[in-house]
């Protein structure tokens, strides 16, 4: 399997708003994004090129774009189950 190419935010500004990277001002990253590979440090802080606002991705569980975590499991242990797969599979008799 070929190895990802990691993005990184070249051609980036730091300016008084923040970090600007072609036009979108960039926050930086969330203390739950620290072990991400698509993380990448700009002038001493860390962004994420994936996403402007990572704390907003975190807000409603786990990022999507982490590569250091799963979102498998609940808080009961259990692992999330799409619940029209469910069904399919249960109409199949899996």
């Amino acid at each position: 399997m070929a190895k990802k190419k990691i993005i990184s935010l070249e051609g980036a500004v730091k300016t008084d708003a923040g970090l600007t990277y072609k036009g979108v001002i960039m926050d930086p990253i969330d203390d739950k994004c620290e072990g991400c590979e698509r993380v990448a440090e700009v002038e001493g802080g860390k962004y994420c090129p994936t996403y402007a606002q990572p704390t907003t991705k975190w807000a409603k569980g786990i990022c999507n774009f982490a590569t250091h975590a799963r979102a498998g499991v609940d808080k009961g242990g259990k692992v999330k189950v799409n619940p029209l797969k469910a069904s399919k599979r249960a109409a199949r008799g899996r």
